[in-house]
């Protein structure tokens, strides 16, 4: 299963990358200049940084651990985003 969602914000690329290099001491992350990937127990959480937008999705096994992972993501996200109060993750659920 898997939930996507977009964080309008001209600063995607640093959030990105201040969130990759935040969960590489922990868990398993690649990252280059425009994307993401990190792997966490629950699941997996990729990102794609364009200029005025960060998507997000995040990949679990079943429903129980993405409604788990959506906000743990979305949390983190808002702790480097500080300066952004309104950037918001909206998750759509898919497959």
């Amino acid at each position: 299963m898997e939930s996507r969602a977009l964080a309008v914000t001209d600063k995607a690329a640093r959030y990105m990358t201040q969130l990759a290099k935040h969960w590489s001491h922990k868990f398993e992350v690649s990252l280059d200049t425009h994307q993401a990937r990190i792997v966490l127990p629950l699941g997996v959480c990729r990102m794609t940084a364009g200029p005025d937008a960060l998507e997000v999705v995040v990949e679990a096994a079943d429903a129980a651990s993405l409604a788990k992972l959506e906000p743990v993501v979305a949390e983190h996200l808002g702790r480097f985003a500080f300066r952004e109060p309104d950037l918001r993750l909206d998750w759509v659920r898919g497959a």
